[in-house]
């Protein structure tokens, strides 16, 4: 028996709008860079630029619309009973990912982390990946990202 409480989800969504994909990616999705020692990398450090989005199982299908949508990516599972979209190819970062939403801004906060993201990828670009002066620029705006800002505050009260 359905929920009645449960939205009209398509097992197969139609073709996805940019503006759809802009609000969901600001509610549900993640811009990340992974700082992880490797001894073979040039400063033993790797760089690991990631875009994912995360949905319960039960959407899964709005993750392979996604695929569908950038044409890249993998759905894999998350942990438990969450499935993940995720872009790690460089080339589909900057080719597909980054273009998309400099075209089609998003909304929220996430916009931020996504500017940052962007950078990181032009450093990377520039090879700064492999010095360890470039791998500090890295790591010190990935440590910016994602952090859970807090919302702003809200504006005192008026006295009269």
């Amino acid at each position: 028996m359905e929920n009645p409480q449960r939205l009209d989800v398509q097992p197969q969504p139609e073709k996805l709008e940019a503006q759809w994909v802009v609000g969901f990616v600001d509610g549900e999705g993640c811009f990340f860079v992974g700082l992880n020692p490797h001894p073979e990398m040039t400063c033993q450090i790797q760089v690991l630029p990631e875009f994912t989005v995360v949905q319960h199982r039960r959407d899964i299908q709005l993750l392979y619309a996604l695929k569908r949508f950038f044409g890249c990516g993998v759905v894999r599972r998350n942990r438990e009973d969450r499935m993940a979209y995720r872009v790690r190819s460089l080339e589909h970062l900057k080719e597909r990912i980054i273009p998309f939403f400099e075209k089609h801004p998003l909304k929220s906060k996430r916009r931020i982390d996504f500017l940052k993201f962007r950078r990181i990828l032009q450093l990377m670009k520039q090879g700064e990946h492999l010095r360890p002066e470039g791998v500090e620029k890295i790591r010190a705006i990935a440590s910016t990202m994602n952090t859970g800002r807090e919302r702003e505050s809200p504006a005192p009260p008026e006295t009269e």
